[in-house]
Formats: C-alpha cells, structure tokens, sequence
C-alpha cells in the first residue's frame, strides 16, 4: 500500500490555533482538544492511498492550477492537495465554515 506524507503548512497550522482557541472558548478546553485530534484523524486518513480523494473539490481554490479539495468535520472545513510527486499531501488552510468566507483570505 502506497503512503502519503502528510505536510501542514505554516498557515494551516496557524489556522489551527485559532481553531482550537475558538472552540476552548466556546465548549473547553477538552472538548476542543478532542475536536483538534478528531482533525487529526481525519486528515491522517489521507495518507492511505484508498481514501486520498475522498473530499470534494473545494470550488474556492478553483482559480488556482491545482485540485485544491476539501474534507469538513462538523463546521471546520480542510482544504488540502496534493503534490505534483503524487506522494504528499499539503494541508492548506483549515475555516470554521460558520464565518464569513471573507476571514479565510
């Protein structure tokens, strides 16, 4: 079975943090850290090889030359793609789907 590296960069993980100190607000600090490692588990599915496109298209990375897709967990949406190698996946950003759209710029 093919694995694929898993790769955040620098503004999914600050995306992150601002997720995770959102919801420590809004539910605790537990409940957010089990939010956070649900994400986790999630995004790990995609380094099997079964499961790499198992999110749609994210319409709003459409203008850009690569397939930008997306993975939502409850209202937190994950963009990711993948690497011209075929062998990473790139985390992109993550967005709290309940905001204006304009605040994932």
């Amino acid at each position: 079975m093919e694995a694929y590296e898993i790769i955040w960069t620098s503004r999914a993980a600050s995306d992150l943090k601002k997720v995770y100190h959102f919801y420590k607000q809004l539910i605790g600090e537990q409940k957010a850290f089990d939010l956070i490692m649900l994400l986790f588990k999630q995004v790990d599915r995609l380094s099997d090889k079964r499961f790499i496109k198992m999110g749609a298209s994210d319409d709003e990375f459409e203008h850009l030359k690569r397939d930008y897709r997306k993975l939502i967990e409850g209202d937190i949406k994950v963009t990711y793609r993948l690497s011209i190698s075929k062998t990473i996946v790139f985390i992109i950003r993550l967005f709290d789907t309940r905001q204006h759209p304009s605040k994932n710029k």
